[in-house]
């Protein structure tokens, strides 16, 4: 998800942004010379979200960043990298791998923001059984309610298990599948035709197991108040302490836009 959207910079710890949509098609056929019949305007919607605060410290010795170490070159280059690989995978889990309310915080409890499944109106529910898996009659049915609502995903985001059930779409009853001679063998669906619009399959292994996400990436923003930055801690002994923090939120441009399956198993 972090890698597919935009980057916005915001400049508020929370921050609001105007939600709009379009009158309903009517009839409309006016006689010669009508006078001008005025609309009635509906305000916009105001939407808010939270920054969130995400760090990680570590500390690397003096004698471990002089040693030789077989294959990287000092210790501290490799846990930085690590860190920031690790960082990334919080901001993700934040956005797409917990639901979670926005929380104002306070000095002893965490400012936090609403993740993607709070921004998201439209949802088509598999069903509250331990069994309920996704079926492809829900993505169809998710599909026709974001066409209706006049919005275009183009990303079926899933659970990597998810994927499995994804490329048996293929052999549903009355399809039939070409392989053609040779010893590759492939299953998979990577791309999605639907009577509503081609979603591209991508797989999330961070995302919320419960739930199937579809989105169009151009209507969310990875917003960011402070982006990661490495600092080094007051130094009190033979070891150098690097803290990394970062401030992040999301932000989805209209909620009616895209979908989502909950309740899979």
């Amino acid at each position: 998800m972090f890698t597919m959207m935009r980057s916005e910079k915001v400049s508020a710890r929370t921050f609001s942004w105007l939600e709009d949509s379009l009158a309903a098609a009517a009839d409309n056929a006016q006689v010669e010379g009508a006078d001008a019949t005025m609309a009635t305007l509906t305000d916009a919607v105001e939407r808010t979200n939270n920054t969130q605060i995400l760090h990680k410290a570590f500390q690397v010795s003096a004698t471990a960043d002089a040693i030789a170490t077989y294959g990287r070159a000092k210790e501290t280059a490799y846990q930085l990298g690590k860190a920031l690989k690790e960082i990334k995978r919080d901001l993700e889990r934040a956005y797409v791998g917990v639901d979670n309310a926005a929380a104002s915080g306070s000095s002893s409890v965490a400012r936090e923001m609403d993740s993607a499944t709070q921004q998201i109106t439209t949802s088509v529910d598999a069903g509250a059984n331990a069994t309920d898996a996704l079926t492809e009659a829900k993505v169809l049915e998710l599909g026709e309610d974001c066409f209706n609502n006049g919005s275009d995903p183009t990303v079926l985001m899933i659970k990597p298990a998810d994927a499995q059930i994804v490329a048996n779409f293929a052999a549903a009853s009355g399809r039939n599948r070409e392989i053609a001679q040779g010893r590759n063998l492939v299953n998979v669906i990577d791309l999605y035709v639907s009577p509503y619009g081609e979603y591209k399959v991508v797989l999330n292994r961070h995302q919320l197991t419960t739930h199937a996400f579809l989105i169009d990436p151009s209507m969310w923003r990875s917003c960011v108040l402070r982006p990661f930055s490495r600092t080094l801690l007051a130094k009190n002994g033979d070891s150098d302490k690097h803290f990394i923090v970062g401030e992040y939120s999301l932000k989805h441009m209209n909620y009616a836009d895209g979908g989502m399956i909950t309740g899979l198993s």
